[in-house]
């Protein structure tokens, strides 16, 4: 465990140090993890902070606990995990994804995401893309923009029809805009596949989706982007983090 941050807590860094052995694979296959005594004299903490990592870990799902046996990592099954706790995870680069442009963006007349937008006029550029985790798709997501905002991006090789990244694209928008975002208004449903996103996905129709609807807006209020995403549920895991305030 490394001095990253000194004002972070202990036990934050042991989880966050357990979680980045867990995601190497160090204890794949049932290999069980160190104990609270063995971590606990490995980095010189207290037994009770060591229990508080793993407290984390057991909450956010990355490892279960047998009595009498021990603290094993949870097998993902060939899933896509995300964990979500701020706009910054939103927009980082993903490095065990990819995105392909499925449609490259193109202004058109759309009623319900221009009335999300709080567009004055019917028109928004439109794109959509999906995303793969170890060779299979597992997410289809359409985005909507102004078209003052899709003038920002549209000539950027990231969003060709076709194209390949790692880029999430908030990630890809936000450093153009005049004013960064600040908020991602988000609803998730359950929803069935039609033939379009069955086709994109390798499912049938009618397959049961999660849909995940996110408004982004910046710090002045104004909407910037809406993406409405359809996920695999069998191929992907979403997590969010919920802390409590401080202040």
């Amino acid at each position: 465990m490394t001095h990253r941050d000194l004002a972070e807590p202990a036990y934050r860094a042991l989880a966050g140090t357990l979680r980045a052995q867990i995601a190497e694979g160090l204890y794949r296959g049932g290999v069980r993890l160190p104990t609270e005594s063995e971590l606990s004299d490995e980095f010189g903490l207290s037994r009770q902070t060591v229990r508080r990592a793993f407290q984390d870990l057991v909450a956010e799902g990355a490892v279960y606990r047998v009595p009498g046996r021990g603290t094993f990592a949870t097998e993902s099954g060939g899933r896509y995990l995300r964990q979500l706790g701020s706009i910054e995870d939103l927009m980082n680069l993903s490095d065990d994804t990819t995105m392909e442009v499925v449609s490259a963006p193109r202004r058109q007349v759309d009623l319900e995401a221009a009335g999300r937008l709080r567009l004055d006029t019917d028109l928004v550029y439109r794109m959509a893309f999906r995303r793969f985790h170890d060779g299979v798709p597992f997410v289809l997501t359409t985005v909507c923009w102004p078209e003052h905002v899709a003038r920002l991006v549209i000539d950027k090789p990231e969003v060709a029809a076709g194209a390949t990244s790692a880029y999430t694209m908030i990630g890809l928008l936000e450093p153009h805009l005049r004013v960064p975002i600040a908020e991602a208004a988000q609803s998730i449903t359950v929803s069935s596949a039609d033939g379009s996103v069955a086709a994109q996905l390798n499912c049938p129709e009618g397959h049961a989706m999660l849909r995940v609807d996110r408004l982004y807006s910046d710090a002045d209020g104004n909407a910037v982007e809406l993406a409405v995403s359809y996920f695999l549920p069998e191929h992907y895991t979403y997590r969010v983090t919920l802390r409590r305030s401080t202040t």
